[in-house]
């Protein structure tokens, strides 16, 4: 099972890198580099870290006054949690986007418990089946106090049925894992439940002037914006209304056996999921 979902996100990050327009540039000093990752600071009390075992897969430590939150551990990061440590010494929550290995990978060896949306929960055995510690659930609208920062919780449903997107209301940006695909969505659920996670984003991102999401594979060109929430909406409804017709997935995944292109969105799905 574990050899045949690494194989799964093997191919689901080939296509992303297809689709990574200029390569990867990520801008930012480096705070700390190995074999196994990069981290690199994206302001004063926010760093992002890359690894290179699913194309780019993206970590973000966010802190606070008080405490901080690793959203994301990557898929394998020797000693991350001394990595972390070493970055800031705050205690560290772990918060994962959603449980698929290349997100929740290296929280098995050096995190005691992590905090997940509970919609994923089928997926744990499968997905986590190593992990040893506590599971602890997120809820929808949640606001975890850093100190002096606040992020929001945000279910967004999407690429797979219990992703999060998780919000810093005060600083202009989040950061989405795979919700809405970082250039190329695995659409885990229907059009309708994903229109209605985008118009929701939408609706949040207008609030607190939310600027761009930080996605699950970042590469620098690839940031979630409003305007690509929007073009999501639209190319979803002109899916379920047959404007649009998707084309044969010649590396169709997870049953994701037709793609559509357009707007600058390309969405990967099953026809069988379409309402």
């Amino acid at each position: 099972m574990k050899k045949t979902v690494f194989a799964i996100l093997f191919f689901t990050v080939f296509q992303l890198t297809l689709f990574a327009q200029g390569g990867v540039q990520i801008e930012g000093e480096v705070v700390f580099k190995n074999d196994d990752v990069v981290f690199r600071k994206i302001d004063s009390h926010t760093w992002i870290g890359t690894g290179n075992l699913m194309a780019n897969e993206s970590l973000y430590l966010v802190e606070g006054n008080n405490k901080a939150i690793l959203i994301d551990a990557g898929t394998r990061i020797a000693d991350l949690d001394k990595i972390v440590a070493s970055i800031t010494s705050k205690p560290v929550m772990l918060v994962a986007t959603h449980v698929h290995p290349d997100h929740t990978g290296s929280a098995i060896n050096y995190f005691p418990e992590i905090w997940l949306n509970p919609g994923d929960t089928v997926s744990i055995p499968s997905m986590m089946a190593d992990y040893k510690g506590d599971v602890r659930f997120l809820k929808d609208g949640e606001i975890l106090e850093l100190g002096d920062r606040q992020i929001e919780v945000v279910f967004t449903p999407g690429h797979t049925s219990g992703s999060v997107t998780f919000v810093d209301t005060k600083a202009g940006f989040g950061f989405s894992g795979d919700s809405f695909g970082s250039g190329n969505l695995l659409l885990g659920v229907d059009f309708s439940t994903l229109i209605a996670t985008c118009e929701k984003m939408d609706k949040v991102m207008q609030k607190y002037n939310i600027k761009q999401l930080y996605p699950g594979h970042f590469m620098g060109l690839n940031p979630e914006t409003p305007q690509r929430i929007k073009d999501m909406i639209t190319l979803s409804k002109d899916v379920m209304s047959g404007k649009v017709k998707g084309e044969p997935n010649p590396r169709g995944m997870m049953g994701l056996n037709l793609v559509v292109n357009d707007y600058g969105v390309r969405i990967n799905y099953n026809e069988q999921k379409m309402q």
